[in-house]
């Protein structure tokens, strides 16, 4: 365990020193008369403070038709780009099905990552997740029975006799940890304000709120186990390192979620994010599940300032999915796979 703890200790500082020198070629290039100073707040923290924007076409992890290629030229990323929004077209639904949200509704971004890698994962270099436990297999086994090719709705393939068979991401409860700081189909942006000894972070899918203490107070009782885990937060310099643990043993998988293994117990996420000029945020995230992995995984990508704070987070409308819906048949057609039901 702490050949474990030290090695993801290592990753995480490796990936801080990467980013610290610059991923980006225009930012090194500043002189010293130049050099960038981040804004603090009124106490003197580093300001993350903002509405911030994290879309994509950069795929979590890397493509096969990518394999062996780290970063991509400039002119395979234009294309990319081009391919990208020939996609995002309307298109008549199949027969028998209703259909859903047109593009107008998607925010699946237009652009390929700046540093223009082929993965959000850095490491492992292959840009894939690490090997599974045999725990992790047995678990992923039984999920692909249930959200496999053959599943039909965004739930799976059943059996559905209660509203708790139905997922919690389908039924806009939650997407969990890591998955709620992955870039989805919509609904990617993300509010950071901040007092002093704390970070308040919300997600817009979900309206889920983390408020991260910097007080150094130690993480609850091992005993508590929450959806989004228990965050505690410090400042190294000008970047907020957030220490992330108890997870439960439960299933956050379903339709749309790029991060297919769920929460364990044994869940451990340090996330890193650190303001750079441009009104940008970098977001470095470690993953460390010895119930699923055969060893720690990283993440990194930049995230956007898209709209004046004042405006704030666009209101969302959601579909639940709660008992008495589930008793009346407003499901029905979910279960069957002819709809689908969304968080907006």
């Amino acid at each position: 365990m702490l050949i474990r703890l030290t090695s993801m200790l290592l990753m995480t500082a490796a990936l801080a020193a990467v980013a610290q020198q610059g991923p980006d070629k225009q930012y090194a290039k500043a002189g010293a008369a130049n050099k960038w100073i981040p804004p603090r707040t009124s106490w003197g923290d580093p300001d993350l403070q903002g509405i911030w924007n994290n879309s994509t076409i950069t795929e979590l992890e890397r493509p096969k038709e990518l394999s062996g290629k780290q970063v991509l030229a400039d002119d395979e990323a234009a294309a990319l780009e081009q391919n990208s929004a020939k996609n995002r077209v309307d298109r008549p639904p199949q027969a028998g099905d209703p259909g859903t949200y047109n593009q107008f509704w998607f925010d699946r971004g237009t652009k390929v990552v700046p540093t223009r890698r082929t993965s959000l994962i850095v490491d492992p270099p292959d840009g894939k997740l690490p090997p599974l436990t045999a725990t992790g297999q047995k678990r992923d086994e039984e999920r692909f029975k249930r959200l496999g090719p053959t599943a039909t709705g965004s739930s799976g393939n059943g059996p559905f006799d209660s509203y708790e068979d139905i997922s919690v991401v389908t039924r806009c409860i939650t997407r969990g940890l890591p998955n709620a700081m992955f870039p989805g189909g919509y609904n990617n942006n993300y509010q950071i304000v901040q007092v002093p000894g704390l970070v308040v972070l919300l997600s817009e899918m979900m309206h889920e709120a983390r408020v991260i203490p910097l007080d150094g107070r130690p993480h609850m009782s091992p005993s508590i186990r929450q959806w989004m885990g228990d965050s505690r937060g410090h400042w190294e310099g000008n970047a907020l390192v957030v220490d992330v643990t108890n997870f439960p043993d439960r299933d956050v998988t379903g339709f749309g979620v790029p991060y297919r293994h769920g929460e364990t117990s044994h869940l451990h996420l340090i996330e890193r994010f650190t303001r750079m000029p441009g009104n940008v945020i970098n977001y470095e995230l470690t993953v460390d599940d010895p119930k699923t992995y055969q060893k720690p995984w990283m993440s990194e990508r930049r995230i956007y300032q898209l709209r004046p704070a004042a405006q704030g987070i666009p209101e969302e409308m959601f579909a639940p999915v709660d008992e008495i819906e589930f008793q009346k048949g407003i499901v029905f057609s979910e279960l069957q796979g002819k709809s689908s039901l969304v968080c907006k």
